[in-house]
Order: structure tokens, then C-alpha cells, then sequence
């Protein structure tokens, strides 16, 4: 049973970026720090919640109302939201999140330091609670998207999606949609094991053809048990190849050892039935049974196939 661990609710949620392009996110992340620019504008009155007089020294900086709106409302949110905002940015290549003291810090006009900040509370992360790093490239561009942002501070809009990667909490619809894949893999198991020889053998022949093998070698009519020569040209590698309807620890054994003697790379050995707990431990050495045999047709294509050569 995993160990129970507190879930983040923030209150509200805000992506910002740590200076222009970035760059005072080392800074803020070391000092566990929201840094923030906006250099001409004064201290006093955001504290005041002078917004009209925050407008106007942002005025003559602005090229629209829009521009300047946004602008205010980045600095009322830098400013007002509370400690139980939930703060997020970008940097090396993973997410980070944070709650923020809602204290204020002024601390400089030059250029090119942060002007303000808030302190974090228990720093920057990026893991989520269960310490898993939340690297941008395991999540959805929905998310990630937000470091295109090219003004500093704006609302997540799928709050959603970020809350359960920090949380840990898988999204339902792909909970279904793993149970879905699950009775797939069960189903093409079961269709496998009730394949004709021949039909396994073809199988089999798809499989590696889809992988970008290729046979080199022509198989003899009406045999049960079939040996194939595969290349793969690009990586110029030969593979023996064993297809066994049913087989033994012993028989795998006895073909590892042909292997072997053949002077090929790999070794493929796939058995829809095996009888009993099968076993390979060579580097290069490959053992397709069972479940293995039954994901790997799938994911190369081949259930819609299984469906109509066992109808």
C-alpha cells in the first residue's frame, strides 16, 4: 500500500515566467525566489493597490489598453494573490511549482537583477508529491505550451491536468483507457493461442517484418517447427529465429544452442504455448510467449489481422 502523502489545493493558480526568456529563473530557483521585473514601477504603490497610478506609469510603456490592462493585472497578481497560490514555471527542462510568502520584497531598479520578489515557502520543486520529476517532456504540450508565454505572469487554463501531475493522481479517462487496452492484450492472447502452425508461423513472419527485419532464408512447406535467417540492414545484424507453437525449457535450450553454433547476433525464440516458465539470459537473446508475443502484435499493428484468420 503506498504510504499516504498530502495533496496540494491551491486556491488559485498562476504561471510565471522568471524574467525575460528566463532569465532570473537560476537565481529564483537557488534562492527559492518568484522573481519579478517591472523595474519603473513603484514599490509603494502596489502596495497601496494604486492601480490607477500603477497605469499610469505604465502608460507611456504600452502600445494598447490591452497591453497596458495586462500589465496591471500582472502586478496586482504578483502582488494580492495569497499564500495558497499555486505558482508554476519552466526551467531545465522540468516543471516547477511553489506557494510564495505573500509578502513583497523591493530590492533593485538595475535592468538586469530582479526589481522585486517573494520568498517561497519550502522552495521550488519539481517532482511531484510523491518525487517523481515532472519533466517537460513527459507532459502534454496543453502544459507546456505556457513557456511560449512572452509576458510573465498568466492563468493555467487546464488547471486540471497540472493539479493531477503534481498531485499523482492518474486521469480517469486514461485509467479506462488502459482497462481497455488490457482486455485488447488479453483478447489477442487468447486468439493467438488458437492460431493454425502456419498462421503462427506468418505471424511471426509480420512481426519481425514490421520491426525492419527482413528474411533471408526460405522455409520449407509443411513444417511445424520453423527456423527463419533474418537481417537488419541497418544495424547489419543477422537473427536465428525458433517459432514453436509449444515448447520446453529443454527445446529452448537445445535451439539456443544452434543459435550459437550459427554465428548470427540475435536470437529470437517465439512460442505461443510454452510449457512451463521459459528462460533466456544472453544479451542478445529474445523470448516472445504468452503476453510478451501478444502486446508486441498489437503494438505492431496486427490485432485486426488476429481477428481474421481466426474468424
Amino acid at each position: 500500500m503506498k504510504e499516504e502523502v498530502n495533496l496540494i489545493k491551491p486556491s488559485s493558480i498562476r504561471y510565471i515566467k522568471l524574467g525575460r526568456g528566463g532569465v532570473f529563473a537560476s537565481d529564483g530557483i537557488d534562492k527559492g525566489r518568484l522573481n519579478f521585473g517591472y523595474h519603473s514601477i513603484d514599490h509603494k504603490l502596489c502596495l497601496a493597490n494604486d492601480w490607477g497610478g500603477v497605469a499610469a506609469q505604465l502608460g507611456s510603456s504600452r502600445k494598447s489598453q490591452g497591453a497596458l490592462a495586462n500589465g496591471v493585472r500582472e502586478l496586482r497578481d504578483f502582488y494580492t494573490l495569497d499564500d495558497n497560490c499555486l505558482w508554476v514555471t519552466f526551467a531545465d527542462k522540468h516543471l516547477y511549482w511553489a506557494f510564495a510568502e505573500p509578502k513583497v520584497h523591493f530590492v533593485s531598479t538595475v535592468p538586469d537583477a530582479p526589481s522585486r520578489y517573494r520568498q517561497t515557502i519550502d522552495g521550488w520543486k519539481k517532482t511531484d508529491i510523491r518525487l517523481n520529476p515532472l519533466r517537460m517532456s513527459a507532459l502534454s504540450s496543453r502544459l507546456t505550451q505556457l513557456a511560449a508565454y512572452r509576458a510573465t505572469i498568466c492563468s493555467v487554463k487546464d488547471e486540471d491536468y497540472l493539479l493531477r501531475q503534481i498531485n499523482c493522481r492518474p486521469d480517469p479517462l486514461i485509467v479506462e483507457a488502459r482497462q481497455a487496452q488490457e482486455r485488447l492484450f488479453d483478447s489477442a492472447e487468447r486468439l493467438i493461442k488458437g492460431l493454425h502452425w502456419s498462421d503462427f508461423e506468418i505471424l511471426a513472419d509480420l512481426i519481425f517484418a514490421r520491426s525492419g527485419w527482413i528474411r533471408s532464408t526460405q522455409v520449407g512447406e509443411g513444417l511445424a517447427d520453423i527456423d527463419m535467417i533474418l537481417e537488419q540492414t541497418t544495424i547489419r545484424e543477422r537473427a536465428f529465429v525458433q517459432v514453436k507453437s509449444r515448447a520446453s525449457q529443454s527445446v529452448l535450450d537445445d535451439y539456443r544452442l544452434r543459435f550459437v553454433e550459427s554465428g548470427c547476433d540475435r536470437f529470437f525464440f517465439v512460442c505461443h504455448s510454452p510449457k512451463g516458465n521459459l528462460s533466456l539470459t544472453g544479451p542478445n537473446e529474445h523470448l516472445f510467449t504468452g503476453r510478451t508475443l501478444a502486446v508486441t502484435a498489437v503494438q505492431n499493428g496486427l490485432f485486426q489481422w488476429l481477428i481474421e484468420r481466426s474468424g
